[in-house]
């Protein structure tokens, strides 16, 4: 891909994303999450890539809800974006979270001695969360100190009409 394309990819992504956080009220539509676009090079047809949490019937309805969202999804694009032409949208799930948590559950099951079993069948798709087991060399927990960062230095604020420059003196 080129530059430009790869440019385009990551814009369109942020701005599905936000449109599908902000503006689609569908109650089917639950906790999904753009994670990638691959547009062709013609910019006619894109792949957008979708993470749903949930079992498998929930996610089916969210691609489904966010499937028939997708022509309002061109419409607010074409809006806010200035390109001249906005791709035809192909929804896929992204189950890279589903198959890394798989990985994770089956090295701690490894890391306590047991055989790994079959994965669950209810298809949800992040595992409960368990303490960590303290080993030999591990650093001691600490907790969080309470001392908060600085705040941002304070910026003049802007007036229009009114120049930062003196006047007849020339910036450097």
């Amino acid at each position: 891909m080129s530059q430009r394309t790869d440019r385009i990819d990551e814009l369109l992504r942020q701005e599905i994303g936000a449109i599908i956080a902000r503006e689609i009220d569908d109650p089917r539509v639950g906790f999904a999450t753009v994670t990638g676009v691959e547009t062709a090079p013609d910019l006619r047809h894109a792949k957008v890539w979708v993470s749903v949490i949930g079992q498998e019937a929930d996610r089916k309805a969210t691609l489904q809800a966010l499937g028939r969202a997708m022509p309002f999804v061109r419409h607010e694009l074409g809006k806010r974006l200035h390109l001249k032409r906005i791709p035809e949208f192909h929804l896929e799930l992204d189950d890279t979270v589903e198959r890394g948590t798989r990985v994770l559950q089956l090295l701690n099951e490894l890391e306590a001695g047991n055989v790994p079993d079959e994965p669950t069948p209810d298809g949800e798709s992040l595992p409960t969360p368990v303490p960590r087991i303290h080993h030999v060399g591990d650093a001691p927990d600490e907790p969080p100190s309470a001392v908060e960062p600085p705040p941002p230095p304070r910026r003049r604020p802007f007036r229009p009409g009114k120049s930062r420059t003196v006047p007849g003196k020339r910036r450097r």
